[in-house]
């Protein structure tokens, strides 16, 4: 008797631990402190305050639709016309500046954008039963069109001097505007998916859509917010990536959908849906942050970042399929 005691009393003391350090989120926290201490060998100007600060704008803003976009994953869902909503909603702006409209009406503006583009989604999906991997396939050209006809190869410029805190502000020393809201985003991001019924709905309909909607969640209604919201942080974005170039050009953001998808998949969300975490792509947010950093420290060309992100997200992808193989084979 006494001994199967000591046996139990460690083991379920142990296993949340074990389980924590056997995460996917654990490992990801590993890369990310070794990327770090390779980037501070690889050159000599990674350790300044500004360089590492200004290392914070490679991932920012692709990582606060990284978490809109997580839930959408989490639930079966994906979104392929973010970054063409950023090009719509700073179009949008740009348009209006022209007019004469201040910084509060284009923030209002890049926010509605948003919002209406990530509704059209939504109830394209959710009303009319697309899959919203053809969906957002169309709209991502159907918005980035739009810029395109309404720009053509122009540009706007002359925003407002107080537009520019958005992207260029500091808060307090290095801290940037961005990075404050980014942290303030995880946050809610994080209560909104791991604390409240709300998630659990997500959870429930990635894992079994048809179940959830007998368990009595409003499986459309959730999806349809989800594409809102996501639609609601490409406005975010939108605003902050202007505020920071000054400028719209109808090719703003032009590949963000898949550095914003490698972000999500890196951070351990699967791609089918039904499981995944916001502080896992709080990491990988910050490991691509890094990885892009370290490589234009090192005058990579961009061409080359993009085989590097290509790579990372067809072997994260991958990597989970192999080592269920070889284990099994083993």
């Amino acid at each position: 008797m006494s001994t199967s005691s000591t046996h139990h009393i460690p083991d379920t003391l142990v296993s949340p631990l074990a389980k924590r350090l056997k995460s996917w989120e654990s490992l990801l926290l590993v890369v990310a402190v070794a990327i770090f201490i390779a980037n501070c060998f690889a050159s000599p100007y990674f350790l300044n305050a500004w360089n590492l600060s200004d290392a914070t704008f490679n991932f920012t803003e692709k990582a606060m639709i990284a978490f809109a976009m997580a839930l959408l994953i989490i639930a079966g869902d994906i979104d392929l016309s973010v970054a063409s909503i950023i090009a719509l909603a700073s179009t949008a702006m740009g348009a209006a500046v022209q007019a004469g409209v201040g910084t509060p009406g284009l923030v209002a503006i890049g926010l509605a954008t948003g919002l209406a583009a990530g509704a059209f989604n939504g109830v394209l999906v959710t009303r009319l039963a697309l899959p919203s991997i053809v969906v957002t396939i169309g709209t991502m050209s159907l918005f980035r069109g739009i810029a395109y006809i309404v720009l053509g190869d122009q540009a706007y410029r002359g925003y407002p001097e107080s537009f520019a805190f958005f992207g260029q502000g500091y808060v307090f020393w290095v801290i940037s505007f961005e990075f404050v809201l980014f942290a303030v985003l995880a946050v809610i991001y994080g209560v909104l998916l791991h604390k409240t019924n709300f998630g659990r709905s997500v959870y429930a309909i990635g894992n079994n859509p048809t179940g959830a909607l007998f368990s009595g969640i409003r499986v459309q209604r959730v999806r349809f917010v989800l594409f809102l919201l996501t639609g609601l942080m490409s406005g975010v974005a939108a605003i902050c990536l202007t505020s920071r170039l000054g400028s719209t050009r109808p090719s703003i953001g032009f590949g963000w959908e898949l550095e914003v998808v490698t972000m999500v998949v890196l951070g351990g969300v699967s791609i089918l849906g039904g499981s995944g975490s916001i502080p896992g792509v709080v990491i990988a947010a910050f490991v691509m942050g890094m990885v892009t950093f370290g490589l234009g420290l090192l005058n990579v060309p961009g061409i080359v970042m993009s085989i590097v992100i290509g790579a990372l997200l067809i072997g994260v992808i991958a990597l989970p399929r192999l080592w269920s193989k070889l284990r099994w084979g083993a």
